[in-house]
């Protein structure tokens, strides 16, 4: 066992593989009674030795996906977890902090996908860590505000500032990284002013992009309108009620209300969540203005995320056999999301688009959802002036090769984690590009520079001839290149 002081006392943790682990040790007070809602206040000190041996409670999940968070489900949730291979206060290791993902819905930073083992023994302080979700983290309440969430990531951060130097990690140097969910976490905090200074580099993994061209920027007004209708559920707008309603009706309003089940003749995308971070002038700014010059940031996705979402098998979270695929992904579905992602481009792209009606599809949907939201990004963040870094994993092992799913969303996360399993769905190849993007992920943490272990570095992202960094076998530099299926739908941007 191993012991270790911060500010609120002593923690005692254990070691493996030469990794220091100290799991659920809080960040902040308990949100439950009358903090439910409220913005989180620091955590209560304890006398004697507290044991860091166990993950803290997962936060309630919206929607149960059937992940395996590792922990049990709670409103009493904010809790973080630390590895480190070194636990001298002069080793001012760089600091990775992970902001799990999971649509604002689900998911824990205890999650066996984001433990920090290897992540450590590259050299780095790698902390993970819970927040609200759903409703009970994106409520908007005229009295108690909103953006609790927002706020609890602010916590874990300023918490981090304030104790990571007892891990050996250095405050002065924090990356912030996070895939999906949270993604879009990070690139909010770089529009949250309380968060300045607490980050000083940020990754940005299948989200955080700017918004489907073709969607309207609603998010504030779903959000206000999901929380009116929550009102009316739970009995009332009155805080002091609504603080005593018991978890599970809240969990239940909450996810009826989510937009997890899509209109008729439709394909759920990302797009239709609900429970989001939104710029409402208090927690979060209206812009990036508070994304300081010196914060570079990596940022990029996978060649076939959709097929997360659209399985070859049926959608994600249907149980086996109760979707026939053929029935589901048709010409009139393709037709019908050919319209509400392509907008008056709609023809056009059903002409351009090829293969089998789920082929096409997938290309769409991932097209619009995510391959122009990027491109759109990467042309913001030049004209920002901000030193960013594109990247797209293409890299298909021969487990998702045998099932169709290809380089899906999510598929990069066990290259970068270290845990290529089930190691029969691996080979060789895959475990040389895990290195690969691990080493990058961590030498943009040490040093803000993205490079191959071989010390060459990524391209900047630039507009002139602009370039990206394609992860396949390998990685290596190519141009910025555009699919008419994505050039067809950015130019819906510029009509907006």
């Amino acid at each position: 066992m191993t012991q270790v002081r911060v500010e609120q006392g002593i923690l005692e943790g254990n070691q493996r593989r030469g990794v220091f682990r100290f799991r659920g040790v809080p960040y902040a007070a308990p949100p439950v009674g009358n903090l439910r809602w409220a913005a989180p206040r620091p955590p209560a000190a304890w006398d004697g030795v507290r044991d860091a041996t166990s993950f803290g409670n997962a936060a309630i999940q919206t929607a149960d996906n059937g992940a395996i968070l590792g922990a049990q489900q709670s409103e009493d949730c904010l809790y973080l977890n630390v590895w480190t291979a070194s636990l001298d206060p002069q080793a001012r290791r760089p600091v990775m902090v992970w902001i799990h993902g999971g649509g604002f819905l689900n998911g824990a930073g205890s999650m066996p996908d984001y433990h920090g083992t290897s992540i450590a023994q590259r050299g780095v302080t790698y902390v993970s860590f819970n927040y609200r979700l759903g409703a009970f983290g994106f409520l908007d309440h005229p009295e108690a505000g909103g953006n609790a969430a927002v706020r609890d990531w602010v916590a874990a951060l300023d918490w981090v500032s304030r104790n990571i130097t007892a891990f050996g990690g250095d405050p002065g140097n924090v990356t912030i990284f996070g895939q999906s969910a949270g993604a879009s976490a990070a690139r909010t905090l770089l529009a949250t002013p309380t968060a300045r200074g607490l980050f000083h580099r940020a990754i940005l993994q299948s989200a955080g992009f700017e918004l489907p061209a073709a969607l309207p920027h609603s998010a504030r007004e779903r959000v206000v309108e999901a929380s009116t209708r929550l009102f009316e559920q739970l009995g009332g707008s009155d805080i002091e009620h609504l603080r005593q309603v018991p978890v599970d009706q809240v969990r239940q309003a909450s996810r009826l209300l989510s937009g997890t089940m899509p209109p008729p003749g439709e394909v759920h995308t990302p797009a239709n969540l609900v429970w989001f971070p939104t710029e409402d002038g208090q927690v979060v700014g209206p812009d990036l203005s508070c994304w300081e010059a010196d914060v570079p940031v990596l940022f990029g996705h996978t060649g076939d995320e959709a097929r997360f979402f659209i399985r070859p098998g049926g959608p994600y979270g249907a149980p086996p056999g109760t979707v026939n695929p053929a029935e589901l992904y048709t010409p009139a579905t393709l037709a019908r999301m050919a319209t509400v992602l392509g907008g008056q481009r709609a023809d056009d792209i059903l002409g351009r688009l090829t293969g089998s009606p789920y082929e096409a599809l997938a290309e769409l949907f991932t097209s619009a959802i995510w391959t122009e939201p990027a491109l759109a990004s990467y042309l913001r963040f030049t004209d920002l002036g901000r030193t960013t870094y594109a990247y797209r994993f293409v890299r298909v092992s021969p487990g998702n090769r045998a099932t169709g799913m290809l380089a899906f969303h999510c598929s990069e996360l066990p290259y970068a984690f270290g845990h290529l399993l089930p190691a029969e769905d691996y080979d060789e190849v895959d475990a040389h590009v895990s290195g690969t993007l691990a080493h990058a992920w961590t030498e943009f943490a040490r040093t803000g520079v993205p490079s191959s272990p071989d010390g060459t570095p990524w391209p900047a992202a630039t507009r002139t001839a602009p370039r990206l960094t394609l992860i396949d076998d390998k990685a290596h530099s190519c141009p910025l290149d555009i699919g008419p299926t994505t050039e067809m739908i950015n130019s819906l941007r510029a009509g907006r």
